[in-house]
Order: structure tokens, then C-alpha cells, then sequence
């Protein structure tokens, strides 16, 4: 049987009946599957504020408690993970990836002083396979739980012969809330100011198009291979989650006196710190008060990269730094410790000499 004959640009063409949405690559049963297997671990990480079931149309969120705030201001961030994401579909290890997507976004969010509220994200795939995606979801949602917000919704779409059946690629949008004259940034760093370093689990999810070159395609190196520095495999050592630093951040506000906060991303300390360093001054970093974790290391050996260039891609062992008063220096350290941390007083701000980094000393 024949559906009537549709007229495309004057040419008669016949189109067989039968075909399905399902049929084009596009499985909507898998997608209420995945839901089903997602809707526990969405669930778990409901704040207070949150109205809305997941299912809805949006999300919808209770902020009935700006009522009780001064000036209420909304910040927002979006990020993604980057090729990191490689990794994870080699292993075939989906649920942690989730963890990264949550630590770049509302880590974000924590640097103006931010309290994240809420997240969504977004995944995009070639194939829809319900408990790849659900092992995903389950790792965007422990993150949420450990930055103190909600995943209050999302979605999943199906992009056959466009994306690989194995492929896919997630992003995530956070809001947070902050008072006004609470933020934190540039316009509240002062000569003398102290740095606490805050020390990263490793790579975290920037660098890793270089890794990937040095270590996968010019060294050939299998993920599989034991790497005695790290202790474990190359794949177990490029795939360990993002810190999640929001919940000490927060708590460090409330109990010193913090001017600023940088989130050491892409473009390494220098790139990021120079962020909140206003003009005038510079902040001061002194390498010798740590050592960068084996995986730096090693990709600068075996790849044959410069210390500097390292500096530019890497965290190189520190993923979020504080600038707080001179006085609030050790108390931050203890706050910092308390929540499982390792945080270091790493430098200062000095009087500037047009640089707003400097970084001195050798790695220890």
C-alpha cells in the first residue's frame, strides 16, 4: 500500500507507508525508558524550592526566599565537559562524566559568591541507549548533591546520522543566587590580600586535547596501560572526576573574609587568577609550596612540553583559589581542611609591576 503521492519541486514522489520515527533512528520508547531509570537519582538531589516532578515541561523553582533578601541578584553559568567525553566512551564509563559537568558549572557560580540553586542539563546522542544515559544522569545529579543544588530538569536528544550510535556530548546551565553586596570579585582585592590554593583531584576537565595528542596518538599509549606515577591506568587516571568546591567555598565566605575567588580552568593559574586581580596590583604565586600531580608530569616528559605551556592548558594541581584578608588567611586553611580539602597558602597580592601573575620558585 501507498500513501497519495506528495509534489516536491514538480516531481511526483512516491513514499512507502510504514516508515516510523523509530524507523529514521529515533526511538522515543528508549527515551522513556532512560527517564524511568533517571527519575530516582533526579529526585535525590531536590531542594526545598523545587515544585515541579521530572517530566513537566520546565522546571519550575520556589524563590519565595528572595522575600527575605536585600538585593537579590542571579548569576548564571553554562559549560560543558570537552573532549574528556572521549574518554569516558572508550571506557565505556558514563557515570561519572556527570560529576565534571556539574563542577565547571557551578563552580563557576561560587566565584561571584554565588550559592548554586538549580541546574539543567542537556545531552546530545547518536544513539539513545537508556542506561548510558541514565548512568550519566546519575553522575550530573551526585554532582548537584554535592554542590547543594538541584537538577530541576533536561533533555536528551536523538541525533542519528548526525552523531555516531556511540557518540554523544552534554552541557549543563546553573543559576545561583547571591547578594548584591556580597559579591565577590576584583573591586574587593587589596594590597596584602593572601591566596589560598586549593588543591585539584588532577586534570579536572580542561587539557585534555593535548593529552590525548601526547599520550593516546604520539606516544600510543591504551588507556589500559599501568602508569606507575599514577599509581592505576591511564584511563582511570584521565577519567577521575572534578572537585566540587561550591559547598567549602560557601562555608569559607560565611566564616572568613574572602575578597575573591578564581576558578583555575582553561588557561591555567595565570589565565584564571589574573581574572580578579584589579589593576594596580598583582598576585604573587609561589610554585615551591606544592607538586603538581604525577599525570603533569608526564605528559610534560613524554610529550616533550614546556613547563610555561603546561601552565597555559593545566591547573597543575590547584583547581580553585581564594583571595582573602591577611588575617583570615589561617582560619581559611582550617575551613578549607574541614571539608576534606587540601588548601595551602600560596601567595600574595603584591604592588604591580604591570604583570597582574606572577609565578616564582620551581615545583616541589
Amino acid at each position: 500500500m501507498r500513501i497519495p503521492t506528495v509534489t516536491e519541486k514538480g516531481v511526483s514522489v512516491s513514499v512507502e507507508s510504514g516508515m516510523t520515527y523509530k524507523g529514521s533512528g529515533v526511538d522515543i520508547e528508549a527515551g522513556d525508558r532512560a527517564v524511568a531509570l533517571m527519575r530516582a537519582a533526579v529526585s535525590s538531589t531536590d531542594r526545598p524550592e523545587v515544585v515541579s516532578a521530572i517530566g513537566g515541561f520546565a522546571g519550575l523553582f520556589d524563590v519565595s526566599r528572595l522575600k527575605g533578601m536585600r538585593r537579590p541578584l542571579l548569576a548564571t553559568s553554562t559549560d560543558g565537559v570537552g573532549t574528556k567525553l572521549a574518554i569516558a566512551r572508550a571506557l565505556g564509563k558514563h557515570d561519572t562524566i556527570g560529576l565534571d559537568l556539574v563542577a565547571m558549572v557551578a563552580d563557576d557560580l561560587v566565584v561571584c559568591g554565588a550559592e548554586p540553586l538549580f541546574l539543567t542539563d542537556y545531552i546530545a546522542c547518536g544513539k539513545l541507549v537508556p542506561d548510558r544515559i541514565a548512568a550519566i544522569v546519575s553522575g550530573i545529579a551526585d554532582g548537584c548533591r554535592q554542590a547543594g543544588c538541584s537538577l530541576i530538569g533536561g533533555e536528551t536528544a536523538e541525533h542519528p546520522g548526525v552523531m555516531a550510535p556511540d557518540e554523544y556530548d552534554v552541557a549543563g546551565a546553573a543559576t545561583g543566587i547571591v547578594e548584591a553586596d556580597a559579591v565577590l570579585g576584583a573591586d574587593k582585592v587589596r594590597l596584602d590580600d593572601v591566596i589560598i590554593a586549593m588543591g585539584s583531584s588532577g586534570l579536572h576537565s580542561n587539557g585534555y586535547s593535548l593529552v590525548r595528542k601526547v599520550l593516546l596518538d604520539n606516544a600510543g599509549w591504551d588507556l589500559s596501560r599501568h602508569v606507575d606515577e599514577f599509581g592505576r591506568t591511564v584511563g582511570e587516571e584521565l577519567l577521575e572526576p572534578t572537585t566540587i568546591y561550591s559547598k567549602a567555598c560557601l562555608d569559607l565566605v560565611a566564616r572568613a573574609e574572602v575578597h575573591a575567588f578564581s576558578h583555575i580552568t582553561g588557561g591555567g593559574i595565570g589565565g584564571n587568577l589574573g581574572r580578579v586581580v584589579p589593576e594596580g596590583l598583582m598576585a604573587t604565586v609561589d610554585r615551591s609550596t606544592w607538586s603538581p600531580h604525577p599525570i603533569f608530569g608526564v605528559v610534560g616528559e613524554v610529550g616533550g612540553v614546556a613547563v610555561e605551556e603546561l601552565e597555559k592548558a593545566f591547573n597543575m594541581g590547584v583547581g580553585m583559589m581564594a583571595v582573602v584578608a591577611p588575617d583570615s588567611a589561617d582560619a581559611a586553611v582550617d575551613v578549607l581542611v574541614e571539608h576534606g580539602l587540601s588548601a595551602w597558602v600560596v601567595g600574595r597580592v603584591d604592588s604591580s609591576d604591570g604583570t597582574s601573575v606572577e609565578l616564582v620558585g620551581e615545583y616541589n
